[in-house]
């Protein structure tokens, strides 16, 4: 994947970020509570580790790393229980403060756009919202996840195996046994949520895990 500037990027994230407040904005408390698409995370916990990934930097995120043990899981768990606020008005409050950062640890951009794409179907999907995403934001989102190991959150290792194409055929991306679907089911498989994923098809779902 050719590098993409950030400043490209970054106005697709701050969209993604408006987006999600606009629909969280219309939820009720029962809402806010149900279970999200990630294990033992509500609604309410998705949106406070959002607001702790827009608030990330290199050296906010060693030191939080450093608080959990260097267990990546403990500390995002962390994360969440930091910003989570007692009501859902007070973490959406949060979220609106932190919607135009540009924080970042070290590495793409573009990873900061798969974290705002996939978390918010995390939560639109646990609550029956959709959301019509630009075609350009999830292109790069897919190209990213398709460079990026499976250690790191990407799923390099299906992507160099099969040939990505959206139903309209108007996106392909490498070469081999064919997966179709939208552009958005695709990115929900390459980014671990495959068994979420709706509608996708092709020889090349025999990699699929």
């Amino acid at each position: 994947m050719s590098k993409i500037p950030a400043n490209e990027i970054w106005p697709l994230v701050h969209a993604e970020r408006l987006a999600l407040i606009e629909d969280l904005e219309t939820l009720d408390a029962v809402q806010w509570d149900a279970p999200s698409l990630c294990r033992g995370w509500s609604v309410h916990d998705v949106a406070a580790h959002l607001v702790d990934n827009a608030r990330a930097t290199f050296f906010r995120l060693l030191i939080a790393m450093a608080k959990a043990g260097f267990n990546f899981d403990r500390q995002n768990d962390q994360g969440v229980a930091a910003e989570k606020s007692a009501t859902p008005d007070g973490t959406l409050q949060k979220l609106v403060k932190v919607a135009g950062l540009r924080d970042a640890p070290p590495g793409p951009v573009a990873s900061r756009l798969v974290e705002e794409i996939a978390h918010g179907e995390d939560i639109r999907r646990a609550v029956g919202l959709k959301r019509d995403y630009p075609a350009r934001s999830l292109e790069l989102a897919i190209k990213y996840q398709a460079a990026t190991p499976q250690g790191l959150g990407g799923a390099k290792e299906l992507a160099r195996k099969v040939q990505l194409c959206s139903q309209d055929e108007t996106f392909i991306w490498g070469i081999g046994p064919q997966i179709a679907g939208t552009r958005l089911e695709l990115l929900m498989l390459l980014s671990g949520r495959g068994k979420h994923a709706r509608g996708l098809s092709g020889p090349g779902m025999a990699f699929v895990r």
